[in-house]
């Protein structure tokens, strides 16, 4: 295949780019929202290029494993990163385990622009090395991928309204 597949996911939330940032980048603010109604554990956050984000997701008794390798960071306006589908327990890389085909590795742009006093955020995924298989499977999962993203994104739109309450009532 010589044109990648991406899934584009564009929303503006009703608060200032700094928040928006924060959510993506504070652990304790992302493990609430990132994987909606299951149990996220973040073991490992290093923000920086060349960092890692150790993440897992619980539910019932099932658990998953992933890795992102972050390659760029501009505060408040771009994250990149690698992301790795499925890890074992040691962190290596591992086929997802329901979709044989799915990317072992997907490449990861999240950017934050201002509107007006609301907050652009463009989340971007593409297949990353991948198989004519791999990329195949990709671009037919293209057209369910927001639903997740949406369900985390409702999430942080509660958040942003108690982060700021808590500053009005500071502010006062």
């Amino acid at each position: 295949m010589s044109e990648l597949p991406e899934y584009n996911l564009d929303r503006v939330f009703d608060a200032p780019r700094e928040m928006v940032w924060r959510a993506w980048t504070d652990p304790e603010l992302l493990r609430r929202w990132y994987g909606p109604n299951i149990e996220t554990i973040i073991h490992k956050f290093d923000l920086k290029p060349g960092g890692f984000w150790l993440n897992e997701m619980k539910w019932d008794e099932n658990s998953m494993l992933s890795k992102a390798v972050f390659k760029e960071i501009v505060p408040s306006e771009r994250l990149v990163w690698l992301h790795h589908s499925f890890t074992d327990s040691e962190w290596n890389t591992i086929p997802n385990p329901m979709m044989p085909d799915w990317p072992r590795l997907l490449l990861t742009t999240v950017t934050f622009t201002d509107e007006g006093s609301k907050t652009k955020v463009r989340l971007t995924w593409a297949p990353f090395e991948a198989t004519d298989a791999e990329i195949t499977c990709f671009a037919g999962a293209v057209e369910n991928m927001g639903k997740g993203w949406e369900s985390g994104y409702a999430i942080m739109d509660e958040i942003f309204a108690e982060l700021q309450a808590e500053k009005g009532e500071s502010d006062e």
